[in-house]
């Protein structure tokens, strides 16, 4: 079968759950084929489901981000199938568990740069050559405050390779702008998902307290990440590139 260039098509790694699947169920309701991205491949099955029931057109292709050759053949099967690809959204990730610099394995620090930057990297290099057949073609990143001000105890690897997903973005942005393909990022704040499950669920009262540092006094919700990350994907964002755009209530600035 060959779809190729009967809609425009939207990758979305890390898209089983959380703010993932709130993007691509966004970007579904945009117009675009959605091809969700993940490991849990029954997750991804569900998913799939979940989002042909509100008439969104999604498949789901179960691969490592972090791993180069799943990457490789998958992106390329994906660009094969369908001719062109029109929006890349790296948003796998995470924190990857915490540690300090003095007693952190590099196995520890290898994992994590492997979960957040190796896999931009991969997915990025590999979806270009269909980016340059796409429409509007568009990259968008997600990196966090912590690349600013390097994360909390444990989390200084998770703020470097959040740091390096910036750098990366103005890069690629760089590299790409001769073919028109736009290359931004989100910085996500607070997002009540299921990423902070475990505190909200044995540590109510620390989860409570997190909004008092954020400016408009809540959490964010996936979908208002969703929205933000739609926008970028538009033409209604055609003259941006190179950006960062915090989603998260003014948390950046501290109160």
């Amino acid at each position: 079968m060959n779809d190729k260039s009967e809609h425009k098509i939207a990758i979305v790694t890390g898209a089983t759950g959380g703010i993932g699947f709130a993007v691509a169920k966004r970007l579904g309701k945009d117009g675009y084929t959605v091809i969700l991205n993940g490991i849990e491949d029954e997750v991804g099955a569900q998913r799939v489901e979940e989002l042909a029931q509100e008439d969104i057109r999604a498949t789901y292709y179960g691969f490592d981000v972090t791993n180069e050759e799943e990457v490789n053949a998958n992106i390329k099967a994906i660009g094969e199938k369908y001719g062109r690809i029109d929006v890349l959204v790296n948003n796998a990730g995470g924190l990857g568990g915490r540690s300090r610099f003095e007693e952190m394995t590099t196995e520890f620090y290898r994992k994590v740069m492997a979960l957040n930057l190796d896999s931009v990297f991969f997915t990025s290099r590999a979806a270009i050559p269909y980016l340059k057949k796409g429409e509007n073609a568009t990259i968008i990143n997600y990196t966090s405050n912590a690349g600013w001000n390097a994360g909390g105890p444990g989390a200084g690897i998770y703020g470097t390779s959040k740091a390096g997903v910036h750098a990366i973005t103005r890069a690629l942005a760089k590299d790409l702008a001769e073919y028109g393909i736009r290359v931004n990022a989100v910085s996500p704040g607070t997002i009540d998902t299921p990423f902070h499950a475990q505190i909200k669920e044995t540590k109510p009262e620390v989860f409570a307290s997190w909004k008092n540092n954020i400016m408009l006094g809540r959490l964010g919700e996936p979908q208002e990440v969703a929205s933000v990350v739609s926008f970028l994907a538009s033409k209604d964002a055609s003259f941006i590139t190179a950006e960062t755009i915090q989603v998260g209530g003014g948390q950046a600035l501290g109160i």
